[in-house]
């Protein structure tokens, strides 16, 4: 199907099912504050936004193996070396459980030094707290579904990661509604629903191995370290796990610097942009889920004519989603925000930061797919720079300047400036890669050998 398929339906086929799983996986969190914005109000709000950079750590381990093993096992399976795919699968859960376990046993060892590191206030600390201890133990779960996600689609298959965040979601859903609801457990209530629903997801996902359903055979042996196959996993995926704990940073410094200028209101009206911000990204990164695959696999199998219309074509819906993403929350905001809290001046607040933050959304796209275009053919340190240069390179150093000028809309407007600055890093980068692409064309006529004058500069 890779090999085969045309491109528009191969893009279709699996970022559809990618982008209903990041949907409904998305609503763990979404569902999360709806219910507690409602059941406890702002202060419960503010709790879970603090706790969220540890979910992105977790998120970032999962996403490191499962993006960087996905990489080589796709391009294992286009150079028909089976071998290596099955090592990169044995190898990549090796990984992620002892990664996870590890953020597990540092984070339980003092989990009120981290909340308070993470920005919580003597008022949220409770909530804080209350969120982040049942949290951190769901850790191996978060990371390993996560990973597992990614390492099966890479084989062509999204329809299984889909069914596996689809009954996550639902049965998220189910459990706040009893917990928080009916039971009346608050913002621990939320926490337990959101960790047995990743053990619920982190089953189907490996019953999918264990019974034999996978191209990629789950082999004991494929389990020993590979030096190799671990170095190769962990530096193309480091990019997205540095692009995702950037994110854990970010949301670090943004609470304390919030906390400074806005107080506690300021921290939720961050949380509810940030969950709007996690659906405008959605089909953008869905769509360069769906890409890795087709082009990690036709880019190993030297197919650069199929690799360069993936690209494309990747590009120009990437960026219509952008487009629509930004009219949206910039000139009618206050609605979305109105589904997670009934609290006027919170509301206020939270639409006020949107129409600042997503003031450069129309660029993101682009930017999303070149960096997941370096990543799906094996270029690891152009992949780091553009995963990372938004977030650490201008956002960081922005929410740290611009708020002593313009006080909290210094913060708001940090966004739409690092996102400028991130779009023309990525394009300078992303031109001569593509250059290099199209000299690999091979010619109407020409051997099955040929390589093109392209080789050298790729």
């Amino acid at each position: 199907m890779l090999a085969e398929e045309s491109i528009g339906r191969l893009l279709w086929t699996l970022s559809l099912p990618a982008g209903v799983g990041m949907f409904v996986m998305s609503l763990y969190n979404v569902v999360d504050t709806i219910f507690i914005g409602h059941a406890v109000g702002a202060l419960g709000i503010a709790g879970l936004s603090i706790v969220f950079p540890v979910q992105m750590l977790t998120m970032g381990v999962g996403q490191m193996v499962g993006i960087g093993g996905a990489s080589l096992l796709s391009r294992s399976l286009g150079a028909r070396d089976l071998g290596r795919a099955e090592r990169a699968l044995g190898n990549g859960l090796l990984c992620v459980v002892a990664f996870a376990v590890l953020l597990t046993t540092v984070g339980l060892s003092n989990s009120s030094f981290w909340a308070r590191l993470f920005g919580a206030s003597e008022t949220t600390l409770p909530y804080t707290r209350a969120y982040l201890d049942i949290i951190l133990m769901g850790t191996v779960f978060q990371a390993f579904s996560m990973a597992v996600n990614n390492l099966v689609r890479a084989e062509g298959n999204a329809r299984v990661p889909m069914t596996a965040m689809v009954i996550g979601a639902i049965l998220n859903i189910v459990l706040d509604a009893v917990f928080i609801m009916a039971l009346g457990m608050g913002v621990r209530g939320a926490a337990i629903a959101t960790v047995l629903s990743q053990v619920v997801s982190s089953l189907y996902l490996a019953s999918y191995y264990l019974r034999g359903r996978s191209s990629v055979r789950l082999r004991l042996e494929a389990f020993v370290p590979d030096v190799d196959v671990v170095k190769e996993v962990l530096f193309i995926g480091f990019a997205s796990f540095v692009r995702t704990t950037a994110g854990s940073l970010v949301a670090i410094v943004l609470n304390r610097t919030l906390v400074a200028y806005g107080g506690d209101l300021a921290v939720a009206a961050y949380g509810l942009v940030n969950r709007v911000m996690m659906f405008a990204g959605m089909p953008i990164i869905a769509l360069g889920q769906g890409l890795q695959p087709v082009l990690g696999f036709n880019y190993g199998a030297r197919r650069a004519d199929r690799a360069l219309r993936a690209i494309r074509l990747s590009v120009m819906v990437a960026t219509v989603f952008s487009i629509i993403g930004f009219v949206v929350l910039v000139f009618c905001p206050s609605p979305l925000m109105r589904i997670f809290t009934n609290e006027l001046e919170l509301v206020d607040q939270a639409s006020h930061a949107a129409t600042l933050v997503f003031l450069a959304l129309y660029l993101v796209g682009f930017q999303i797919i070149g960096s997941t275009v370096f990543q799906a053919i094996g270029k690891a340190a152009p992949a780091f720079l553009t995963a990372t240069s938004r977030q650490i390179l201008f956002l960081i150093p922005l929410v740290l300047v611009l708020p002593r000028f313009l006080q909290i809309d210094g913060v708001w407007l940090s966004f739409p400036i690092a996102d400028a600055l991130s779009f023309v890093l990525t394009l300078a980068l992303f031109v001569p890669q593509v250059r290099g692409l199209r000299g690999l064309v091979r010619p109407e006529g020409a051997p099955e050998a040929y390589r093109g004058r392209g080789e050298s500069t790729t």
